[in-house]
């Protein structure tokens, strides 16, 4: 394989890598590359979408699922965040309790809560030393409890968020 792999260009292995997101995954894992907010929001919801997948014949069964996607979701909200981009990574997060809640409620066993929890642990860490307006931020707190379509994924952590904003707000 080492000898099949050096005769190639970079381009092709590029390609190659390009056409395997789980390649490509394991790849960006190990290289830290530079990639604009758009670049790191499309590959989130690419994340978002293999995590979250699952053969809807396996409903109500103990299902496997890409629990290395949540962790490329997690890296990439943390890169998100890091840029700047908190609004965007709230934004990435309501795509994905949404998507992650559904996974959860069609498996019998719903052991991806801790890896949705992981992912938003990110986010909340963020919010809790923003200075956006408290109403933009209990406004997302309602939309993701509104998009928890099993109504306990990080419940407790967007009560403690939702009441912190709102002391703030309050006069």
């Amino acid at each position: 394989m080492r000898k099949a792999l050096a005769k190639r260009t970079k381009d092709q292995l590029v390609e190659l890598a390009s056409k395997d997101r789980r390649v490509l995954r394991c790849l960006t894992e190990r290289i830290d590359l530079e990639a604009s907010p758009q670049e790191l929001a499309a590959a989130t919801r690419h994340a978002i979408a293999d995590a979250t997948d699952f053969d809807e014949r396996d409903i109500n069964r103990d299902f496997d699922y890409d629990y290395e996607a949540y962790g490329e979701v997690k890296r990439n909200l943390t890169r998100l965040i890091d840029q700047g981009e908190l609004r965007l990574a709230m934004e990435l997060s309501l795509e994905l309790m949404k998507q992650g809640s559904y996974q959860v409620e069609m498996s019998d066993e719903g052991w991806m809560p801790q890896d949705i929890e992981e992912c938003l642990a990110v986010v909340a860490q963020a919010l809790k030393k923003c200075d956006l307006p408290p109403a933009e931020v209990i406004a997302w707190c309602a939309e993701m409890a509104k998009r928890d379509g099993v109504g306990f994924i990080f419940e407790r952590e967007l009560g403690v968020i939702r009441n912190h904003f709102e002391t703030l707000r309050s006069p």
